[in-house]
């Protein structure tokens, strides 16, 4: 355990339990791990407004890596110490594209205002959409009647059906036409089948969240660890020392990581109690 200085967990599937409770065996974790001075890092695809509605002020993280790495959140100083949007040309350039295409999406305000986001409906009714729609509708905006921008955009969420090729053909597509972007497959949350592509400035990840804290705290990544449950974690898990994935995490994921149980059953404080004991 001295080893470990920096401690960084996704939270959907990860930390949090399928009803967005937090263990009392993962708070305990917590507190044991700021007992021992290693800093206690959120990694996660939520904007800060989202993450803020499940991490109560009392529970003791010391940094929020929200928007899968556009932006990090110093907690103790309340302050935000990291940004990365997409620029104005490309975000608009790629609007056109997917309007082209008929496809669904939101596009979010540049962080740190990432909550707010313009929606487009594509040529095909998508069920999907309508659902990620009504979580967010009250700081959602109809795209402009000219189809463009005046700022940059934090990301893209495009929402298509469980077509591998379609997401493969469009992953292709985007970051061949566009080199600052690059796209992050994301299984749906509300568990109905359907691919969601995020798209971010190229050097967006958690992981490189997690190296911008390392080079702001004076940590060495070997003495670290990452814990996730799906494709956007990946990036998380290839730059942390000891890589946990819980029991839920896709199949196709689990070769080359530490396995855990679910995160129904504490997977988070089974994690810290393999680095602790």
């Amino acid at each position: 355990m001295e080893n470990v200085r920096l401690v960084a967990t996704d939270l959907d599937g990860t930390f949090l339990k399928d009803d967005k409770s937090i263990s009392r065996r993962n708070l305990d974790a917590l507190y044991r791990l700021g007992e021992k001075q290693v800093v206690r890092v959120i990694a996660t695809g939520r904007n800060l407004r989202k993450v803020n509605e499940v991490i109560p002020e009392n529970v003791p993280f010391d940094f929020i890596i929200f928007s899968s790495g556009a932006g990090v959140f110093d907690r103790q100083k309340q302050q935000h110490i990291y940004r990365q949007n997409i620029s104005r040309e490309t975000a608009n350039a790629l609007i056109r594209y997917f309007c082209r295409e008929k496809l669904n999406f939101h596009a979010f305000w540049p962080v740190p205002d990432n909550h707010h986001l313009w929606f487009h409906r594509g040529g095909e009714a998508c069920p999907e959409f309508e659902r990620y729609f009504e979580f967010h509708n009250s700081y959602a905006h109809p795209l402009p009647a000219s189809g463009q921008v005046e700022t940059e955009l934090c990301q893209f969420l495009v929402v298509i059906p469980g077509d591998e090729e379609q997401f493969v053909r469009l992953k292709t597509t985007i970051e061949e036409q566009h080199a600052e972007v690059r796209v992050i497959r994301c299984t749906s949350p509300l568990n109905t089948g359907y691919i969601w592509l995020e798209i971010f400035h190229r050097s967006v990840s958690k992981g490189n969240g997690v190296l911008h804290l390392c080079s702001l705290l004076n940590i060495h990544p070997d003495q670290t660890v990452g814990i996730g449950n799906d494709y956007n974690d990946i990036d998380l898990l290839q730059v942390t020392h000891h890589a946990f994935l819980t029991g839920n995490a896709p199949e196709a994921l689990k070769p080359g990581f530490g396995l855990l149980p679910t995160n129904e059953e504490d997977a988070f404080a089974l994690a810290i109690e393999k680095i602790t004991n």
